[in-house]
């Protein structure tokens, strides 16, 4: 895996490299905007990490950029900027992800497993679990070989599920993931009631597992 990380700090970026090539990917640094362009234009990356605040400008402005141009290369933000508006607006500009400085090498090592599983994933027309077949291309999905009408929601959160199966998602990450309301997140039970009704719907009982006082996950 190929990986891009533009960033001017030179403290972050000796570390990062550190921790990702011992974790056996391939990396590429640009301190700049302008040298961040001319990696993208001359390779093909399976993850950029962009952060915020660049010497020649913002990453935002790239982000939008390289969204414009129909790029779909993962994009994980990170920034010390952490106001949800800022977090917001990345999302809203084509961010997949969003991580606060300063941040724990485990989670960022977690959050780029996600993020390439799901690219990975989402690559395929069809992915079958168990008696589940999911449609990614058509947002549909079979059980046993018959329709069942989620919501957009509930497709949302099996996806989200199945593109990072046997990893443990709290909560907080799945609200996240379906709610751009932040200010609400941690009081709601929106997540437990979506997870009911998905396992009701898919029949699913066994397959959604609850991790007591953690989240959920599902097992392949």
């Amino acid at each position: 895996m190929h990986l891009l990380i533009i960033d001017d700090n030179e403290e972050l970026l000796y570390a990062l490299q550190k921790v990702l090539r011992n974790a056996n990917y391939h990396i590429d640094v640009a301190a700049t905007l302008l040298l961040g362009k001319k990696c993208i234009s001359e390779k093909k990356y399976d993850l950029i990490l962009l952060d915020w605040m660049l010497p020649d400008g913002n990453g935002i402005d790239l982000l939008s950029e390289i969204r414009r141009e129909k790029l779909q290369t993962p994009v994980l933000f990170f920034s010390s900027k952490n106001e949800v508006e800022e977090k917001v607006e990345a999302l809203d500009t084509g961010a997949d992800d969003y991580l606060e400085k300063p941040f724990s090498n485990i989670e960022l090592l977690a959050r780029i497993r996600a993020l390439l599983r799901r690219e990975s994933a989402q690559k395929q027309t069809h992915l079958e679990v168990g008696n589940i077949m999911i449609d990614f291309s058509s947002r549909s999905v079979l059980v046993n070989n018959n329709p069942a009408k989620l919501s957009a929601k509930e497709f949302e959160l099996l996806e989200l599920l199945i593109l990072n199966a046997n990893t443990v998602l709290t909560r907080y990450q799945i609200s996240e993931h379906l709610s751009r309301d932040f200010d609400h997140i941690a009081a709601s039970n929106i997540v437990d009631a979506h997870i009911k009704n998905l396992r009701k719907k898919l029949d699913a009982d066994e397959l959604i597992q609850t991790v007591r006082g953690v989240g959920y996950m599902i097992a392949r």
